[in-house]
Parts: C-alpha cells; structure tokens; sequence
C-alpha cells in the first residue's frame, strides 16, 4: 500500500473559505445522530480539562462544553476556528493548531479526536496517538469516531482507529466499541468505566 502524506492545513482552510459548513456539520442528520451517541459515550458527568483535535466549527464543541470546567478546541483552519469562536462559549479556548507538531501541552482528563485520524499519514497518527498518551491524566479517556466508509485520505477509518489503538493499548488496554455501522465509536481507557481497574 502506497503510504499518503498528511492532508495539510491548507486543504482544510480552502474547503472553509469556499463553504463554512463543507461536512453539514449543522444540518445533517447523519452527524446530529453521531454527536448524540459522542456525547453519550463519556463515561463521566464532568471533566475537570477537556481537549477536542478538530473541532471544525464547533458544533460539537458546543454539546461537549456542558460537561467541561475548561474545553481546548483545536483546528487547522483559521476560518473554522473564527466561526467557532462566534458562539462566544465561556469556557471554551479554541485555538488554531496543526498536529502533530502543535499539540497542547496540558494535561486533559477528556481528549475527543471526531472524524479526524484519517486526515493523518500512519506515521504522524502515531505521533499524535503517543502525544496524547502523554497528555492524558491517569484515569482519563480518549473517544474516538470516525466513518467507515471510502474515502481518498490518507488512512481509511477503520485503518485510523486500529492503529490508534494499538499505539495506546500499553497504557490504555481497555477499548469499548460503541457502535460500529457506518461510523465508529470507540473509548479507549485504563480502567472500566465504572471505575474498576
């Protein structure tokens, strides 16, 4: 398999300027019922320090913040990130930021990464799986969706998840599948959620 680059950030600033809501974040019904079962699968009513890796324009940032004392919203996309800080949510920072070589430095009890590992090369998806690893407090989670069907990114979304997993499984052994038709939803953890090791 021939390996693909990384999509740049300037891919992503394009499709923003030319359309704000290119993936109809607001209005398709596909990702309003995906943002219901992402919220359903945290496993906590409250995160001290949430981070979500490609927020877009904030749609699901703006459903995830409740649940948040403080929420880092990340995205490449300068135009994504202006429309997201419209919704002017208090205890949201977003931030434009490329991974892996800008990831933030805090630790987070919550690190969401939606519809983005496949936008990645196999090897910056490692590196951005190992920087969250290092990032996440003890006890904390990772939730991950992506779709499962074709694409012409650099990974599928079945590729990005396995190999995320197996990057995070000697710290995080613990994966729970969600759901797995059309997309998937997984948690990845270092303990059961309800609190058992």
């Amino acid at each position: 398999m021939q390996q693909k680059n990384s999509l740049p950030a300037s891919y992503f600033e394009t499709k923003y300027k030319t359309d704000i809501d290119p993936w109809r974040f607001r209005t398709s019904d596909y990702e309003q019922g995906k943002y219901r079962a992402t919220i359903g699968a945290l496993t906590r009513a409250h995160y001290r320090r949430g981070l979500e890796v490609g927020c877009s324009i904030g749609v699901l940032t703006a459903l995830l913040a409740p649940y948040c004392d403080h929420l880092v919203a990340l995205d490449g996309s300068e135009t994504a990130i202006a429309e997201a800080k419209r919704q002017e949510l208090p205890n949201v920072t977003f931030e434009v930021r490329y991974l892996p070589e800008k990831f933030p430095q805090s630790p987070f009890e919550l690190i969401l990464l939606s519809e983005v590992l496949y936008y990645f090369s196999a090897a910056d998806l490692g590196r951005v799986a190992q920087l969250c690893l290092e990032a996440l407090e003890p006890g904390g989670e990772i939730i991950l969706c992506h779709w499962l069907g074709e694409t012409d990114y650099p990974l599928t979304g079945s590729e990005a998840s396995e190999l995320f997993a197996a990057t995070v499984s000697p710290i995080l052994p613990l994966r729970t599948i969600l759901h797995d038709d059309v997309y998937r939803l997984e948690r990845v953890s270092s303990c059961r959620a309800d609190g058992a090791e």
